[in-house]
């Protein structure tokens, strides 16, 4: 069975449940979670996205807009979420970098219910660790661009800590993504999905209101790529962005770079002083990229005029610049070998994914045990980058290319083309755990891979 027959099994099965609430996280305390009011409502809907004056995207988003509502929350306080579904097909909504139950992720392939076309769910569980999260659709797109990640269901969700020093003047809470014109076509089949527009939340570059400043300000950007396939490079013209944290967590050693790199699904809180009055541009550093939307105008109190750009330095990317450069203290309990390789499938198929030679669903599960400390060693043997993702979990990178380091805690990191990189993670969350590839056609066509607990 495949991940499009699952889903399409799925649905049917809740089709004629109009109200289904899932088991409780066992983390929240007991309450009568069918009966009690929802903290939040999400109602997953088409949407005609005017992007820029007579260009609109035909999508699907939560609750009429993109990207969908910023959920601020403190860590700790339990959560009850009713989603609706008023699209056509069945949906699913996957808390990205929390802490939670299995059926609650928001993941089919771990257990977690679809929401049937008119349906409503209920998802309750405590949101954690603090930081930067974000939620997304995390259903099967395949050739279509109007599904999956390449739609417009995505949204910010802020853990907030239990102490926030808060060192910043100022809070921006950014989204990148590529857009296809029509929505229903466009992909070149071996290899990605060409996109017509970007957009920095819901707008092209030009045609938004302008991020407005004064000199002297500290501002802190939380940037997450909400793109479906596009590593995204951005630069804040004529500042410098000095990176805290990376999916939320903050990092050992605050870098500052004139350009940031963000795979999908990543995050990035970039610190900015604003010692720079004038007009400028926030954007992709690709200049037929930032020309086809992706960016955004920031503007100083008392400024105006044309934005400006101006090209940055070249600027190698290196996880290595906020992490410590020796070995984690901690010694792994066991090392698992994952070796990443691609099967041409064929004119007019993309590449097949393969983890140890197999395609999911077909993939080997692997058998945890809680407590232990894992460390996954991942070969990339093809020539595409793979920012991969494991669920449910925070891992610590402890190898980029043979050469260790420790702290740096991610949920999703980047396996370069031909290169290895190594994460540590503690199976502390008991249930399905799903790993694999965050960009969208890798995930569809086979690159991904369950872990189980014993």
């Amino acid at each position: 069975m495949n991940r499009r027959r699952f889903l399409q099994l799925a649905g049917a099965a809740l089709a004629a449940d109009r109200f289904a609430v899932p088991a409780v996280a066992a983390d929240r305390p007991a309450v009568d979670v069918a009966n009690a009011p929802a903290d939040l409502h999400l109602e997953i809907a088409p949407l005609a996205l005017e992007i820029a004056p007579g260009k609109v995207v035909h999508t699907v988003a939560y609750n009429g807009r993109v990207p969908g509502p910023l959920i601020r929350w403190p860590e700790g306080k339990p959560i009850a979420v009713d989603v609706t579904n008023r699209s056509d097909s069945p949906e699913i909504v996957h808390w990205h970098g929390q802490w939670l139950t299995s059926q609650m992720d928001g993941a089919m392939e771990e257990g977690s219910p679809m929401i049937a076309a008119g349906a409503t769910l209920r998802y309750a569980f405590t949101p954690q660790p603090a930081g930067f999260r974000w939620y997304h659709t995390h259903t099967y797109a395949g050739h279509d661009l109007k599904k999956g990640l390449y739609s417009g269901q995505f949204g910010c969700f802020y853990v907030e800590p239990r102490e926030n020093p808060g060192a910043y003047d100022q809070e921006i809470f950014l989204t990148l993504h590529d857009w296809n014109a029509y929505m229903g076509g466009g992909a070149d089949a071996s290899m990605d999905a060409a996109y017509d527009y970007s957009t920095i939340n819901d707008r092209m570059l030009g045609h938004g209101d302008p991020i407005r400043v004064r000199a002297g300000q500290r501002v802190l950007f939380h940037v997450l790529n909400a793109s479906a396939t596009v590593t995204h490079w951005l630069a804040l013209a004529g500042h410098a962005c000095t990176v805290i944290a990376a999916d939320g967590n903050a990092v050992p050693r605050p870098a500052t770079m004139p350009a940031v790199r963000l795979a999908p699904a990543e995050r990035l809180d970039i610190l900015v002083t604003m010692n720079r009055p004038g007009v400028w541009i926030f954007g992709e550093t690709r200049s037929e990229i930032r020309k086809a939307g992706m960016g955004i105008v920031i503007e100083y109190e008392g400024q105006q005029g044309v934005p400006r750009w101006i090209e940055p330095p070249e600027t190698e990317w290196d996880y290595r610049r906020f992490a410590m450069p020796s070995a984690s203290s901690v010694t792994p309990d066991e090392r698992i070998p994952l070796l990443f390789e691609s099967k041409f499938e064929g004119h007019g198929e993309f590449d097949a994914w393969t983890i140890n030679g197999k395609s999911w669903p077909k993939t080997d599960a692997v058998t945890l045990v809680t407590g232990k400390r894992y460390r996954l060693v991942m070969t990339n043997k093809s020539t595409d980058d793979h920012p991969v993702h494991l669920h449910r979990h925070t891992f610590e990178v402890a190898g980029l290319g043979g050469k260790p380091l420790s702290g740096l805690r991610k949920d999703v990191v980047v396996v370069d083309a031909n290169t290895t990189a190594e994460i540590d993670f503690t199976a502390s969350h008991p249930g399905p755990t799903l790993f694999h590839c965050h960009q969208q056609t890798h995930m569809d066509f086979g690159f991904m891979m369950l872990f189980r607990y014993a």
